[in-house]
């Protein structure tokens, strides 16, 4: 497994590929950035709190890496601190070059480091290690943060999801972004 550690101010942070072990803590992680966020997440977080750890625990195992994606775990103070996968469709043969990521999630008190930044460069590395053309993803447009993070990293909008999320009676556009490999 490799692991890459950084310095920030509030202390040293390492970035990894999840492991089936990491399950409850990613659980509680997503949870979090459901309950917290639920406008920039497609996932609903009482149908997430639904699941049996068993569920969590495959979906790490999932996650691990292969052709169909990985899940990087970003950990500081001994607790996870930021996430993000990268799903692809290797199975498909008219799709299999495109990847796409999903659930970029910082904690609050640990924002502001380039901890999503470094979470998408591991993405977008696994991709080039798949020999991926383009990675895609979808973003809030009110998620001003993530999409100035994704425009860093070389991603460019390609178009709009009009009321892609509807939570509590508000509907949320979405910013389709691309990045070409």
């Amino acid at each position: 497994m490799t692991i890459q550690t950084f310095s920030t101010n509030r202390g040293t942070v390492a970035v990894r590929p999840a492991c089936e072990a990491d399950a409850e803590r990613y659980r509680a992680l997503r949870l979090q950035a459901l309950h917290d966020h639920p406008q920039f997440f497609g996932s609903d977080h009482v149908s997430s709190a639904a699941h049996p750890l068993e569920y969590w625990q495959e979906r790490m195992r999932r996650s691990a890496g292969d052709e169909h994606g990985i899940t990087y775990l970003a950990e500081g103070d001994d607790a996870l601190v930021g996430m993000t996968t990268l799903v692809c469709d290797a199975d498909d043969p008219k799709d299999r070059h495109t990847g796409l990521i999903v659930g970029v999630y910082v904690a609050p008190a640990w924002r502001g480091l380039g901890i999503a930044g470094t979470l998408l460069e591991h993405c977008i590395a696994w991709a080039q290690q798949l020999a991926l053309r383009q990675i895609k993803l979808a973003v809030t447009t009110s998620n001003t943060a993530a999409i100035r993070c994704y425009a860093r990293h070389g991603f460019r909008v390609y178009g709009i999801d009009p009321e892609a999320i509807g939570h509590g009676g508000r509907y949320y556009d979405e910013l389709l972004m691309f990045k070409r490999l």
